[in-house]
């Protein structure tokens, strides 16, 4: 084979050399376009994530400079703080009630509204548009619903001969009334839930029904079982969200009465932003962090022995 002549030499350089400018050229129009989002994460995200670990370890109020104080936040967490166990107590007990009634709310909505009822597309957007809704406007029109003399749910309960709670100024109902209210926004798990439901083949019901296996049945054997990845995705999302409960108790019961509303998240806003008890809010945060973490874990954990997925069954390892 006759060797390369000089020129010929010349220009294979020149092409790499230019094919690797563009090379460069194509990731910095990526990362330039790419660059408000690298940003905001660092900016609004990373740093802050990371500074309230350090403040957690600190005595802060975010005017004078923090001074270290170890574990002494925690420790005062879980030992002196009522107010801390209080929260806790509170938003364990609106989770525990909360999100298995929504997920059973949400998917009794989802089964009706897949039944091909007329004016099913209509009765969809109006199920979903209260999740739409402003927490802080959601939260002043629940305020008009729950009041105890004018009230319109208190008013209907009258009609039938009730005499209705005072709701909101009652420790006993406060919990209760904020999570009636939470029922109102399910139009994300319904949607979830709808999307599943679709994803169920007909032939599974068809063959059952020519089984002889009444509605019941088709329900508990065949639709249950093929939407437990939606039910699962609905529990996780749900059982976060619940721990981080805070406009409607804010705007409508400020913690109260008697502490009753007081929830975790509405306490570590109370320390953080009224009292300037940075370093114990940072603290509360990544407890919280934590906690919600933990929980994430168990039910990945758990999942693998009820969750199924079509041509296998969900593990936490993902097989």
């Amino acid at each position: 084979m006759a060797a390369a002549s000089p020129a010929q030499a010349k220009v294979a350089p020149s092409a790499s050399s230019v094919s690797r400018r563009r090379h460069l050229v194509r990731e910095a129009w990526g990362l330039g376009l790419a660059s408000p989002w690298i940003f905001g994460f660092l900016v609004f995200t990373l740093i802050p994530f990371l500074a309230s670990l350090f403040f957690g370890f600190t005595d802060y109020d975010a005017i004078h400079p923090p001074k270290w104080v170890g574990l002494g936040n925690y420790v005062r967490m879980f030992s002196d703080d009522k107010l801390f166990r209080l929260s806790f107590v509170n938003t364990l007990y609106y989770a525990l009630l909360s999100v298995p009634l929504s997920l059973f709310l949400a998917l009794l909505v989802a089964v009706l509204l897949n039944q091909g009822l007329p004016g099913q597309n209509l009765l969809r957007t109006a199920y979903y548009m209260p999740s739409v809704v402003s927490g802080v406007a959601a939260s002043m029109l629940w305020l008009w619903l729950f009041d105890p003399t004018i009230g319109l749910i208190n008013n209907f309960l009258s009609v039938l001969g009730i005499n209705g709670p005072i709701w909101l100024l009652d420790p006993n109902w406060s919990k209760p009334a904020l999570i009636l209210m939470s029922m109102w926004g399910i139009g994300p798990q319904m949607v979830i839930f709808l999307a599943g439901l679709q994803g169920v083949p007909q032939e599974f019901y068809e063959a059952a029904e020519v089984d002889g296996a009444g509605w019941l049945r088709r329900i508990w054997h065949i639709t249950l079982p093929l939407i437990t990845p939606s039910i699962f995705f609905n529990s996780v999302m749900g059982v976060i969200g619940s721990f981080q409960v805070f406009t409607a108790a804010y705007v409508m019961t400020a913690g109260g009465p008697a502490n009753s509303t007081l929830f975790y998240v509405l306490y570590l806003f109370w320390n953080a932003f009224s009292y300037f008890r940075m370093g114990y809010a940072s603290a509360q945060a990544w407890v919280l962090f934590l906690l919600v973490a933990v929980l994430t874990v168990i039910q990945f954990r758990v999942a693998g022995r009820w969750v199924y997925y079509e041509g296998g069954t969900a593990t936490a390892g993902g097989r």
